[in-house]
């Protein structure tokens, strides 16, 4: 249960986190094709991350489900 909570927590953080980085690009002193150009990059950094999280997950819970079947059969 605890497990659960500390990802929530770190969930909620990283959300935060983007949605400040998010609106301190927004509004920042900048031309709005350059704006649009630093939204665009981040997006695409955040993307890259997100996926290699989200693999990085995948591998753990395919080896934690190979562990309890183990234990279970």
């Amino acid at each position: 249960m605890s497990e659960n909570r500390g990802s929530e927590v770190i969930g909620a953080f990283l959300v935060g986190g983007l949605i400040g980085a998010a609106l301190g690009i927004l509004f920042a002193p900048a031309a709005g094709k350059e704006t649009r150009e630093k939204l665009g990059d981040w997006v695409e950094e955040t993307k890259e991350k997100a996926e290699e999280k989200i693999a990085k997950l995948e591998a753990e819970i395919k080896k934690r489900k190979e562990h309890l079947l183990k234990h279970i059969n």
